[in-house]
């Protein structure tokens, strides 16, 4: 019920913005700020051991996350665990900062890198579904920076654009970015660029360029990025440390400094500059809200017809992770910001980010509406793999060994 009420504030309180918009109504930042105050978030959440409750052997996986975040390669750890559509689980482990101890809670904020580009799809779908937003309408017909070799924007739609078939080669330009370029100018210059294929004929992953999804949705939603992100997802799903942009985490009471090994990284601007690539953060209770509204359970905000958009794949991908992982997935897609891929005989959703200092990854089952979603505020990969020794649990899978690691300290 909390919910639901919490979204017809939201929508009541945008429709007040509206009938006033001839006035002195306020502006967009302004609505984000007023309908943030109004949003209620349940204290009450399963963090105890006497409330994990399930198939899942929730005991041995907070014994091995906990070995985990001692590793000198970490710093501070987040895991939330939906099981048969319900929050079973969420914990916090390890320090925000090395330098300080001050130990990780349900309120500290990390960054979702990559994972952010689930936002974008979904917020196109949204817009789709409401018929405000063509996604076969070419990228050059709206007014964006992108410009691809030989004009290929005309040709791009705005669903290739979201499911990365733009043609350039990998990660196009980022460097350029972490030196501080302007994406703007950048994805002007993707005019001279690479290209490993023909635009809208090959999976090709992207920052830059899927950015340009920021311009086109701003426009559509008559509202900047973050706050139609805000106003239309985030605010409507209870998720109330969900933001943008560097202030969005500095500025939050409880946040995760970046690490690499034992050393505590600067902020760089970089990535937050391209909000629908890599630009949200949040802490791992509204994460938990976005996977469990990305499985289906929050139909008010995101119905099945929304998901479908989204969520189905597009084009074929190369395999994902490395190592073990690697070996252990296959039939990659990619759909509006959603990556798709079997494992062990299951179809699952998702997606994995990293910027430097942090890592996320967001993955679930819908045929057994269980998942994981996890933060962590250092540049070690491993753990990638707690979604798939989560998954084997459920599965009461005996030869799991995922997280069967090296528990001595460096």
């Amino acid at each position: 019920m909390q919910r639901t009420v919490s979204a017809l504030i939201v929508a009541a309180l945008l429709g007040l913005t509206g009938l006033y918009a001839t006035r002195s109504a306020p502006d967009d930042s302004q609505v984000v700020a007023i309908l943030r105050k109004f949003i209620k978030t349940n204290a009450n959440q399963p963090d105890q051991p006497n409330e994990w409750h399930g198939r899942i052997d929730y005991a041995k996986l907070d014994q091995q996350f906990a070995a985990m975040a001692q590793r000198s390669e970490m710093a501070g750890l987040a895991v939330a665990i939906v099981e048969d559509g319900e929050l079973r689980f969420v914990r916090g482990y390890g320090v925000v900062d090395r330098n300080t101890n001050v130990p990780v809670t349900l309120d500290t904020v990390f960054r979702w890198a990559s994972v952010s580009k689930t936002v974008a799809g979904m917020l196109a779908a949204t817009l789709s579904n409401e018929g405000l937003v063509d996604l076969e309408r070419p990228v050059a017909r709206w007014n964006t920076s992108l410009r691809l070799p030989e004009g290929a924007e005309a040709r791009l739609s705005f669903e290739q654009l979201l499911s990365q078939q733009t043609g350039l080669t990998k990660n196009a330009f980022d460097e350029r970015l972490e030196d501080g370029g302007d994406p703007r100018v950048l994805r002007s210059d993707l005019v001279s660029a690479p290209l490993q294929c023909e635009p809208g004929s090959c999976h090709s992953y992207q920052n830059i360029a899927f950015d340009a999804a920021s311009e086109i949705l701003a426009q559509a939603a008559q509202r900047s990025y973050p706050n139609a992100v805000s106003e239309r997802l985030f605010l409507p799903l209870g998720m109330k440390s969900a933001n943008y942009g560097m202030s969005g985490l500095t500025g939050a009471k409880d946040w995760a400094r970046p690490h690499n090994g034992r050393t505590v990284r600067s902020l760089n601007r970089s990535y937050w500059r391209v909000p629908a690539a890599a630009g949200a953060e949040s802490n791992i209770v509204d994460f938990s809200r976005w996977l469990l509204a990305a499985m289906g359970e929050r139909p008010d905000v995101l119905p099945e017809s929304v998901l479908r958009i989204a969520q189905s794949p597009r084009v074929n991908t190369a395999p994902i992770y490395g190592g073990a992982l690697r070996q252990a997935n296959s039939k990659a897609k990619y759909g509006l910001g959603w990556r798709s891929f079997d494992y062990d005989g299951h179809r699952l959703f998702g997606h994995s980010g990293a910027v430097d200092g942090y890592r996320a990854t967001l993955i679930f089952d819908p045929a057994t509406r269980t998942g994981v979603v996890a933060m962590w505020n250092s540049n070690w990969g491993t753990p990638f793999r707690i979604p798939f020794a989560v998954l084997d649990s459920y599965n009461q899978r005996t030869d799991s060994r995922w997280l069967e690691l090296d528990t001595k300290t460096q």
